[in-house]
């Protein structure tokens, strides 16, 4: 893994540390349903990115 991808990834995790209790906080209190798909659509994007560049 290279300097590039390694950063990227720190990024990322970073990230889905904040959405990932967004996202609970959300479900529990539901006042936008478009909130939690968009926060759930998010998360899913940035777990695929992360795991290609953890395959690469």
């Amino acid at each position: 893994m290279d300097k590039k991808a390694k950063k990227r990834l720190d990024v990322i995790n970073k990230k889905l540390q904040t959405l990932r209790p967004r996202l609970t906080g959300a479900k529990q209190q539901a006042d936008d349903p478009s909130e939690i798909e968009e926060l759930e659509s998010e998360i899913t994007k940035l777990e695929t990115e992360a795991a290609k560049l953890k395959a690469s």
